[in-house]
């Protein structure tokens, strides 16, 4: 179901995006990466990569000595997503190629990061999406998950919860044309995912150190950050 969706979704997606989020997903986006540690030379890997926004990110700091490998399981936005990668001249540092967030196909230790940004709620399990993500990443290295989260001041939340289950639908639904409701299952999603101090406990249970994590744009969004 989530995967008829987002093949719904693609052609629009980015645009929805930005049009929702009033262009602040870009920041998101740059702040998360920039939370990864990633270095010139670097191996990385962007679960759920979608259009490939992170991997593009990924694919400016590992330079041309380095690579990102970007993964997800809908086609029709990895097709959108290797156009970008060709249109920002680096399909020499970044692979996008079709891979389950719960089962990668990877050696264990193999990357300096791991990422993933606004997919892990969309993941029929999220435990073993987490736990994938930790096997594949080398002793030392980061992994960093950038998510919607609920807002800790409740009035805030009231009026976050308004737009998110009125405007955002509406508008979203606009902009695409779905006609499978991923702009009302968007919000839904994120009310059924944990809170940001629960799934700090998720990936400690799973065996992530020093996990961490910072409110972005009044708690909209929360940026995890755990230790191999």
């Amino acid at each position: 179901m989530v995967q008829k969706m987002f093949s719904s979704a693609a052609r629009r997606y980015d645009l929805n995006n930005t049009v929702l989020s009033f262009g602040r997903h870009y920041y998101w986006k740059k702040y998360a990466i920039g939370q990864s540690g990633v270095e010139e030379g670097n191996i990385a890997l962007d679960v759920c990569t979608g259009t490939a926004d992170m991997a593009i990110l990924l694919g400016k700091k590992v330079g041309p000595t380095g690579h990102v490998m970007a993964v997800d399981l809908n086609p029709h936005m990895l097709i959108l997503g290797r156009t970008k990668v060709k249109k920002h001249n680096l399909t020499d540092r970044i692979t996008c190629i079709l891979g389950n967030a719960e089962s990668l196909q990877f050696k264990d230790n193999v990357f300096d990061a791991v990422t993933v940004g606004f997919g892990i709620r969309n993941v029929k399990n999220l435990e073993e999406a987490l736990s994938e993500m930790l096997r594949v990443t080398r002793q030392g290295g980061r992994v960093v998950v950038l998510e919607f989260t609920h807002p800790v001041n409740p009035w805030f939340r009231k009026l976050y919860d308004l737009y998110s289950f009125t405007f955002l639908p509406v508008v979203g639904t606009l902009i695409s044309g779905d006609k499978t409701g991923i702009y009302k299952y968007l919000p839904e999603s994120i009310r059924r995912f944990p809170p940001a101090e629960s799934l700090k406990n998720i990936m400690l249970r799973l065996g992530f150190k020093k996990v961490s994590y910072t409110f972005l744009s009044g708690g909209i969004v929360a940026v995890h950050i755990g230790i191999k």
